[in-house]
């Protein structure tokens, strides 16, 4: 499901109610404007919401994106997000 909305009324960028989990597609509005090293800080917008998903039990995918622009071809994206969302599911079994 695209831009989803929890009961609490957070959207989220996509999601998969079953299994609550969240993946935000984070663009360059989602991070305070630092030096080049010190790309990826998250704004505090970005960390106070999914800081609630979490408590809300959701499990919280970040896509990056400066990493997903990074990606040359549909075959990396793929692996990229494979890789996401695998990491995901199983720190949600092991916290079960």
């Amino acid at each position: 499901i695209f831009e989803f909305v929890t009961e609490e009324g957070l959207s989220i960028d996509m999601a998969q109610p079953e299994t609550m989990t969240a993946i935000e597609v984070d663009g360059p509005t989602h991070y305070l404007k630092c030096k080049e090293k010190q790309r990826g800080v998250e704004n505090g917008r970005t960390k106070f919401k999914s800081r609630l998903l979490h408590q809300l039990g959701w499990s919280v995918i970040h896509i990056h994106y400066f990493e997903w622009d990074a990606l040359t071809d549909a075959a990396t994206q793929d692996a990229y997000l494979q890789s996401k969302t695998n990491v995901s599911t199983s720190r949600r079994r092991s916290s079960t």
